[in-house]
């Protein structure tokens, strides 16, 4: 009998699976842009665990281990950015990178009263801009970042589920 994936919140013992995780994802972002210098490739295991302090963060696990993460948080307009949605190589292409962006959409809506989402990607990051279109998210802005990287911002507005009490109604 296979382990399902399940989606909870990170807690600080998550801390050093998720920087691994992230470290082994990123690896194809910097191979697309010439770039081992982003960010997430170079985050220490302290500021991650300073992340966990802040805002919301998620991840999914199979059994034990750590398989995907979100971060995300809200600011004082309402606007909520998320960022990292990392989902382990052998998990790819399986429909949980889209459960990871939900389940942080609707927590951030819901306990912290999100009204927009927004997230970034990198320009020649396909696989990405195909996921956050298909969820809905809508391109707004490009910033130039370098002369290999232009960062592509996408948006969403938070909108009330109308199938979010469909077991409650019955059907003949």
């Amino acid at each position: 009998m296979g382990m399902s994936v399940t989606i909870s919140a990170a807690t600080e013992h998550d801390a050093e699976q998720i920087l691994k995780l992230q470290y082994l994802c990123y690896q194809s972002e910097a191979a697309l842009y010439g770039d081992y210098t982003l960010e997430p490739l170079t985050q220490s295991l302290d500021a991650l665990r300073a992340e966990l302090g802040r805002g919301c963060v998620l991840v999914a696990r199979l059994g034990e281990e750590v398989v995907g993460s979100v971060r995300g948080t809200v600011d004082g307009d309402g606007t909520a950015g998320i960022a990292h949605l990392i989902v382990h190589p052998r998990m790819q292409r399986h429909g949980l990178g889209g459960r990871l962006l939900r389940a942080i959409e609707q927590r951030l809506s819901g306990e912290l009263e999100a009204k927009r989402y927004r997230l970034l990607t990198g320009h020649r990051s396909e696989g990405n801009l195909r996921l956050y279109r298909r969820c809905g998210y809508a391109p707004v802005s490009t910033e130039q970042i370098s002369r290999k990287l232009s960062m592509v911002t996408l948006e969403k507005t938070v909108t009330l589920e109308k199938d979010v009490v469909p077991d409650l109604v019955a059907s003949a």
